[in-house]
């Protein structure tokens, strides 16, 4: 249990706790003495326990509505009755108790409260609430009904605002989610369409060697195949099954500082890994270059030129069967990093099918970060992919 955000609801949830032991209590004791005061009066003890049954519902945490039903209904009955009581004089203190009571039941009604109970619930406590100076007399409702009323729509903004910050909050989650998951979603496309394509094309590749007229290919060529294709494929699938963990515990997000396991099992990519990725594209064969200068690159840098080569060697197994060899060069350019993936091909021979979103995601991810991103021909020929990345050094 070392989530941050489980530990700050149960922070939360011993305050709430202790606030509403100590509201309980002073509740108690005022209602005590109350009692004690008029304990021969029959209507002073009725009402000392409407304010404690108001006081009860107040704090209740289960089944809310229906104490809070109970309450505002027994308020109101009781200034029912003893405003048709002819000579009654119930001054007893613990009106004021009852009407605070009813004041939090308001609050926690327009904040807490599902929007079918909603309105009704509101409305019973307001005519308990606004009823409560007929117990005096009819001079104190018309003075005090006017006072009591602004109380109450003080009591129910503070409640809106509260549900308001609530939906808020919760919006905010669901966005969070939501970009998390289409975050993970071009990270499951640039880590398993890399493999997936190779796989893709070291099947072509068997297949031409079949059709042709050809000696058939070795037993030791036929297993360097086979080997490529099993790699590719035992890669695809263990990228797939991270992001598919990544996905389920991707309700987590709303964590402060994220979840650490999650950050664990994210398959981002570093300069280790893009030199493993680099060695291990042999058709046409690359070679990378990283420039002495480079230095250490922030995690989010280093990830993002990951996935820059990584798209840049699919596009050119995808449109570039014909080139001969592919070079990619990392190097710091003024207070920036370039990373540059550049093939001498013409662009003939193999087209495989392609979704045209890579280069896109591409762009947004590196313009997130505030590089720049340029795909294009060169003017020897070939084809280049080029971002400019910040090199997070300030």
């Amino acid at each position: 249990m070392s989530d941050i955000g489980a530990r700050l609801d149960r922070i939360h949830s011993a305050g709430g706790c202790l606030a509403r032991v100590a509201y309980a209590a002073f509740a108690a004791m005022f209602l005590l003495v109350c009692l004690a005061v008029g304990v021969r009066d029959t209507a002073i003890v009725w009402m000392v326990l409407v304010a404690a049954a108001a006081n009860a519902a107040a704090i209740s945490g289960r089944r809310f509505v229906a104490w809070a039903a109970v309450a505002g209904t027994l308020s109101a009955l009781t200034t029912l009755l003893l405003a048709m009581e002819p000579g009654a004089e119930p001054g007893a203190p613990s009106l004021f108790a009852e009407i605070g009571a009813l004041l939090i039941l308001v609050v926690r009604t327009a904040w807490k409260m599902p929007r079918r109970p909603l309105v009704p619930m509101a409305v019973l406590l307001t005519v308990a609430i606004l009823s409560t100076p007929l117990r005096w007399s009819a001079i104190a409702a018309v003075l005090f009904t006017a006072p009591l009323g602004i109380t109450v729509a003080i009591a129910a903004g503070a409640g809106l605002y509260l549900r308001a910050m609530d939906a808020r909050r919760a919006r905010s989650l669901a966005a969070a989610r939501r970009d998390e998951r289409l975050e993970l979603a071009r990270d499951l496309h640039d880590f398993v369409a890399h493999h997936v394509t190779g796989i893709v094309v070291q099947a072509q590749a068997a297949r031409f060697a079949a059709r042709s007229g050809a000696a058939p290919p070795g037993p030791e060529e036929l297993d360097g195949m086979f080997g490529g294709i099993e790699k590719a494929g035992a890669e695809a699938l263990t990228s797939m099954r991270r992001m598919v963990g990544l996905l389920r515990d991707a309700q987590h997000v709303n964590a402060p500082d994220g979840d650490a396991r999650g950050a664990v099992r994210r398959p981002v990519g570093d300069l280790a890994r893009l030199q493993e990725l680099v060695e291990g594209f042999a058709h046409p064969p690359a070679a990378l270059t990283i420039a002495p200068g480079l230095g250490t690159l922030p995690p989010e840098v280093a990830a993002s030129a990951h996935r820059v080569v990584q798209e840049a060697l699919t596009n050119v197994r995808k449109h570039a069967a014909d080139a001969a060899s592919v070079r990619v060069t990392l190097a710091r350019v003024g207070g920036e990093v370039e990373v540059a993936v550049r093939d001498d091909g013409r662009g003939r021979g193999r087209r495989l099918p392609s979704g045209g979103f890579g280069l896109t995601g591409l762009a947004e991810r590196i313009g997130a970060l505030g590089g720049r991103l340029h795909a294009g021909p060169r003017p020897e020929g070939g084809w280049e992919v080029v971002a400019v990345l910040p090199a997070g050094d300030g």
